[in-house]
Order: structure tokens, then sequence, then C-alpha cells
């Protein structure tokens, strides 16, 4: 083990040459070693910071994992507004914006633009260099790419990232520093910047990982995201980082907001800027030196928008000269040196060769349109979702029709409109089924809902969506269970409700296609394990509708057992924060099913636990009652869950920072942050043994 002397400059050094790699992978796409050597580095820091946690620093690079959840977003208000862009959406709209500009600028215009001519042929190192600025003359533009996204604010001081902020209403934001953190591809440390520096930027989803996403939500029964911007901007306002975390998102940066450095004269030398000092900024910028180029720049893009590995929605025109942008000002609303060009809506015809019906996991109908395959915003389209059979009478949509689709948001097919006039009368008006085209079962629909359901309580469809759900991470976290093995399970018999997985046998399931031995032990440990998983993620895993893992995690707070919580009234669940009326009925109606006692019955018997363990109100001969525990970094013999499930069953709160009112830090692997503000309160600090050593473990 080295000295502490030379474990600083070890980790030093390790963080040195991991900020390189990061910038060489995420931002340049130039790795310069192989991930097993990558990886190794990482460990090695884990390891020293481990060893030595006052080595951990904010900008570290072990600090991006995401840490506890927090309690809720705080505000904070912009250095400087930030402003929406007007639209155009025609050339003649790109004209009628230059001609604003140059009328609002008069005599100024040219000053202006001397003055970062000037200054751009005075900085060799400079974007003027780089991206071909000329000092062009009269009025010069940037054009960049828009990117479909979620807007930030980033500080760094004296290097250090320090805060992200969401845009908000412009004047204020949420404060999401800890979920942006999380993102790879940003700078922790910058290299050579300024004592302070506040950036503008946009957090986006790529569309290889929004697939990806939407494909496991799927699996899990949840509902997909309409589009990479809502799939960004729920997953940065996250409340818990670590589903932040494992979510892959970028990061453009391409505003100076506020630099205690000298002003730059030109945009396209902040973006060579912020290139410079270690951001992401997009390729694709482009310097005009008119409207006429501009508007070229923009029909080029109509083209190839869809060649990017993430989507945007048009192209942002800007100003080049930063003095003029000031001179120029703005609205209530929006500036008046920048405009935002929005690509028109993309659509094409085809048709309808039949309408299908997908049964969910609460059982609703899902008809969906079967295309002729069609190009569309760049890829191949052969469905579209027709949503429920109120939308197919109100937009008059028939079996045969040729109709004209888009894709919503650039993603999600969509069919706008009928072309009537080209019915030939062979068309065939859709039918929702009578009966369950999975199980035969009768179907009903409620009053004032616009969802079709089964009412099979053995439907094979519902039951594989039932079972992907009550086996997915966030409910009863049964690792290897999938979409694959699930179905086989069902299809040949072997389960007919989640109870039944904890019957299974070795020798059922390496009968099963593609299941090995060692494969079939691992799932049958992953089940036994689930066993103790808690009443929190049980009720999850359930699938009571809208009851999601908050609610859950309430009632079971509140109620303490699976019993107590069938026997509760809606009145009595009302009562709780957080539960209203939708959610009441719901529980009262699950719990008032006999299939839902039936399988109550079979998982307690299968070993499940069914309630809330309350352990003694002491332990290791300290009371922990009414005390605020914060645990940070990684715990080798309990994951997290665990630490937390111990604490509250001793009637301890858990809380995401630490303050005067914390009681313990409970510090393991990898701490962050939280370390040294626990020392500078004179918090007491525990190591793992000796939160173990408290629990009486």
């Amino acid at each position: 083990m080295p000295s502490f002397e030379e474990a600083q400059i070890m980790a030093e050094h390790l963080r040195s040459e991991i900020r390189k790699h990061d910038h060489q992978y995420y931002v340049l796409d130039r790795p310069l070693i192989g991930d097993a050597d990558y990886d190794r580095l990482v460990s090695d820091l884990v390891r020293l910071e481990g060893q030595y946690p006052q080595l951990v620093t904010p900008d570290s690079p072990s600090q991006r994992v995401g840490g506890e959840p927090l309690p809720g977003f705080q505000t904070v208000r912009h250095p400087v507004p930030l402003l929406s862009l007007d639209n155009a959406f025609e050339q003649a709209e790109l004209r009628d914006f230059d001609r604003r500009v140059q009328q609002l600028a008069g005599g100024a215009m040219s000053s202006a633009t001397s003055i970062a001519s000037e200054a751009s042929r005075a900085r060799s190192t400079g974007p003027g260099a780089s991206s071909g600025h000329r000092g062009y003359g009269a009025l010069d533009y940037v054009v960049e790419p828009k990117i479909d996204g979620l807007t930030v604010v980033l500080t760094y001081e004296k290097g250090l990232f320090t805060q992200a902020a969401t845009r908000g209403d412009g004047q204020t934001g949420e404060d999401v520093t800890t979920n942006v953190r999380t993102i790879r591809v940003l700078p922790l440390r910058l290299a050579a910047a300024p004592d302070r520096l506040v950036v503008r930027g946009e957090v986006f989803m790529p569309k290889r990982a929004f697939v990806r996403l939407n494909e496991e939500r799927d699996r899990r029964g949840e509902t997909p995201f309409a589009n990479p911007r809502n799939a960004a901007a729920g997953s940065i306002r996250q409340l818990d980082p670590k589903v932040t975390a494992r979510r892959t998102l970028g990061l453009f940066l391409y505003q100076v907001l506020i630099s205690s450095e000298t002003p730059l004269p030109t945009q396209a030398e902040a973006l060579s800027y912020l290139r410079q000092v270690g951001f992401s900024v997009q390729e694709q910028n482009q310097h005009c030196r008119d409207i006429d180029e501009v508007i070229a720049c923009c029909n080029s893009w109509t083209e190839r928008r869809h060649s990017l590995a993430y989507e945007i929605d048009g192209l942002v025109v800007k100003v080049n000269s930063l003095q003029l942008q000031e001179r120029l000002g703005s609205t209530s609303k929006s500036p008046r040196w920048a405009i935002a060009f929005k690509f028109p809506a993309e659509r094409v015809v085809t048709r309808i060769e039949d309408i299908i019906v997908s049964v969910g996991r609460t059982g609703v109908f899902t008809p969906t349109a079967i295309l002729e395959p069609v190009q569309v915003s760049g890829a191949t389209v052969s469905r579209a979702t027709l949503h429920n059979e109120d939308m197919i009478r109100a937009k008059d949509v028939r079996i045969g029709d040729y109709v004209v689709l888009q894709r919503a948001g650039d993603v999600i097919p969509e069919v706008v409109s009928v072309l009537k006039e080209r019915r030939t009368g062979q068309e065939r008006v859709f039918q929702m089924p009578q009966v369950c085209p999975e199980c035969g079962s009768q179907v009903i629909r409620l009053e004032g809902e616009a969802a079709t359901r089964c009412t099979g309580i053995a439907c094979p469809a519902q039951l594989r969506e039932m079972i992907l759900h009550f086996v997915s991470r966030e409910a009863m976290d049964i690792e290897g269970a999938g979409p694959a093995l699930i179905n086989q399970l069902v299809d040949t018999g072997l389960v007919r409700d989640a109870a039944d997985l904890y019957s299974l046998g070795k020798e059922q399931l390496t009968s099963l296609e593609r299941m090995g031995d060692k494969s079939a032990e691992n799932i049958l440990a992953a089940i036994d394990k689930s066993r103790g998983r808690g009443l929190a993620p049980l009720i999850f895993a359930l699938g009571i509708r809208f009851a999601g893992t908050r609610a859950s995690e309430i009632l079971a707070d509140r109620h303490g057992s699976m019993e107590a919580l069938a026997a509760a009234t809606e009145e009595q669940l009302t009562q709780i924060p957080e539960i209203g009326p939708k959610i009441a009925a719901s529980i009262v109606q699950y719990f008032s099913s006999e299939q839902a006692r039936s399988l109550l019955q079979k998982l307690g018997m299968a070993g499940v636990r069914m309630r809330q363990e309350k352990a003694p109100a002491t332990a290791g001969g300290l009371t922990l009652a009414g005390k605020q525990f914060v645990l940070t970094g990684t715990l080798s013999s309990l994951t997290r869950d665990e630490a937390e499930g111990l604490i509250k069953q001793w009637g301890g709160r858990v809380a995401s920072s630490v303050s005067k009112k914390t009681n313990y830090l409970v510090v393991g692997q990898d701490p962050g942050s939280k370390y040294d503000k626990a020392v500078s309160l004179s918090v007491p600090i525990l190591d793992e043994d000796a939160f173990r050593r408290l629990a009486g473990l």
C-alpha cells in the first residue's frame, strides 16, 4: 500500500490520464487505448481513492456514477436571461430577418463587424483561422444545427465544474448538477479556463440510445418516450442520479454567457474557444458570408438532416459579431440577432394493408396499422400506432386506405390524415375485436376511458407483459429473466402467474431452448435472492395501475405489510400524502380481485417477503430511532438499497446530503464530496465495518 504522498501523486496522474482518454473517446471520437486499458486506469484510481478517501475530489472521474436519490430540485436564477428564438419556415422569412438586422444595425453594423474582423485576424489561434472567418464586410452569420434536446447552463469556477441548471422559464431553472455530472462527455475540469465561466448548451440522446431505451421500457411495460428530446429531458430530471447515469446522453456547447476573460469578438471564435478548453462542440457549425450562403446552408441541411447520429429540428442562424449582437439587443421574448429555421415536416403517402391489435400488461388493446413499407425521415416504416378506437373513428381510418404519414418528432410514425379521394370502395371499416385475440375472453370499455381491455384472468399476452414487469430491475430484479425466457415459460405453461417463478426447478429450465446448466443455476439464484427484495419493490412488481416506484415506497412505509395494504379503504389511502384518488381506487380494485388474492397467497407460501420488517430500535447497543444517516461511496457487502432498508427498519432516516442535522455519514469505496463536508461539519463518519457493527451484523 503506497504512502499518502505517493498515492496523491499517483491519483493525480491517473485522473489526468483518464481525462485525456475521456476527451479523446467522447469528444474527439479518436480513442488512444482499448477498453481494457481504460478500465484498468479507472480501477486503479478507484482503489487508491478507496484506500485514501481524502484524495477524492469533486472533478475526479470516479464521481460520474451518480449519487443517492435527490429529495427534489432547487431553483437557480440564471446570470443572464435565456430567451427563446423566433422561427422562420421559408427562405423569404430568412431574408426578412436579414433585412431587419441590417436596418436595426444601421451605421453601427460596419463598425462592429470591422472591430470583429480585425480581432479575428489578430488571433492566429482563434476560430477565425480555423473556421475560415475573413472579415467579409457588412454582415456575416454562423449557422448551427438546432439540437432537439434540453437546454442547460453550466458554471465553472477556476476551471472546475460547479453547477448545471435547466433553462426553466428563462429567468430561473432547476439545479440538475448531480445528474449532469454523470454525462461522460462533460469535462469536470477545463484546460486553461478563466476564473469564472458560464456556458450554454444542449443535452441530447443519440438516436440509437433512444431506440434501446424505448425497447427496454416496452419490455418492462412502461410507456415509451415520444421522442429523444423527451427522453433527454426525462433523464436529466430524474430524482435518482443512478437512473441518469445508466442512460446514454450527449452534450454540445454553443454559447459563452459569462467569462471573466476578455470577451471574444465573434460567435465563430466563441465556438472554437469552447472546443479548445475541452467542451464538445458540433463539427457541423458553418460560417456564412451573407444571407445567400445562409439559405444555401439551410437547403443543404433540409436534405441531409437524417445523416447525423442525433436529432435536429432545424438550424439556428446567428449574427457572427458578438459586439453587434449586443447592440441589436432583444425583444421581451427573443434576441434580434438570431432566428431558428425550422425544417418542414417530412410527409409521405402509403397504404394501410391491415390493422392488428396487441394486448398490453394491463389488458389494453392497442391497434396498429400495418403499412406498405415506405421511407420517411431517413427510416423505413412498416407500422404505425393508431392509439385507440376513438382516434381511428375521428380520422376515419380504414383498412386499404391511402394515408399521409409522418414521424412525430422524426421518431414515432403517425398517420396524419386519410386520402379519401383515393378510395375505391374496397376499403374495410375496422372493428375492435369483441373477444381477446390472445385468449378469447370478452373485452370491456369502461365509461370515460378510450381504452378497450381484455377481461381474461389468464390471458397469455397480459401474462407475458406482467411477468416481464415483475422481474424488472425496479421490481423484483430477477437478472437474466428476459423476454425470450419469459415467452418460453409462458408458452410451455411452466409459468401461469408470477408466483410460479418460485417453483421452477433446474430440470425445467434446462429443458428450454438455449438454456444450459450454468444459465439455469444463475436464474434460480436470482429468483431465490428476489424473495427478500422487500415490500416496496413487491408492491411495484404487482403492476397495480398508477402505482409507480415512489407510490409503492410510500405505501410500504405507511402500511408495513401486504396484508395491511390489502385491507385499506380508499378513504384511508387518500389521507396519505402523494396518494391521490386514482391511485387509491386502483389499489382497492386490485386487492378486491380473487386472482390478486390467490397470487399473493402463493407468493407468501413461496417465501417472498410480504412485510416491511421492523427491526429493534437499537442495534449494537446504540439507539438509531430518529437518527439521520447519509451514505456515500460503494459498500462491498451491502447494496445501497439494503443499507438504506436497514436504517429505515431501525427507525432511522436516510438523507441525500450532509448537513448539521446529519448524525452519521456512512462511507464506502469511492466516496464523494459528502466526505469533505462531513469532516468540515464534524459529522461522525462510519466506515463499512463500523456500520455493520452498529447494525449488529
